[in-house]
């Protein structure tokens, strides 16, 4: 008999159904160092739909989380400067997981281990349908971006480089 693929329930899916977020599951293949350009293919849509959760400090070490395009990249001045820190720079892995309780492939802004703020690049809540990590590598869920605000508070930003 025929089993339908079922994704075992994380922090970030759990957090959403309490929530009462609809969602859709994306399983794909996850490849290491693969990003945004594996599971965009994978799931047949575009990277620019496909959004990444990077877990930052500022200059007193403090966490947040940054949402950002998978094909762009962060200015951390520019997104220093629109947050009021002096610097803002990415964590070493073994930290963001510490913070976030997710494996670094992995992380999603739902349901993490501590909170911090979150801040979501402006033109991503213009997508109708974004997909982002929902707790584990190889895992994404659909959700409308407005999600990011209502939920999180996520906090728009315009950081965004070109890839």
């Amino acid at each position: 008999m025929a089993k339908k693929e079922h994704v075992s329930e994380t922090p970030a899916t759990g957090f959403l159904r309490k929530e009462g977020v609809a969602f859709s599951e994306h399983p794909y293949a996850y490849e290491d160092h693969g990003g945004t350009a594996v599971s965009s293919q994978a799931l047949g849509v575009p990277e620019h739909d496909v959004v990444k959760s990077l877990v930052m400090q500022d200059e007193a070490a403090r966490p947040l989380i940054v949402l950002m395009h998978g094909d762009c990249k962060v200015s951390t001045k520019e997104l220093a400067r629109q947050i009021g820190c002096k610097k803002v720079e990415p964590c070493k892995p073994e930290v963001a997981q510490r913070h976030s309780g997710y494996l670094v492939g992995g992380t999603s802004p739902f349901g993490t281990r501590k909170a911090m703020p979150v801040y979501v690049e402006e033109s991503i809540l213009s997508i109708d349908k974004i997909y982002i990590n929902g707790g584990r590598r190889g895992y994404l869920v659909g959700i409308a971006p407005g999600v990011l605000v209502d939920v999180l508070g996520a906090r728009p930003v315009q950081c965004a480089l070109a890839d």
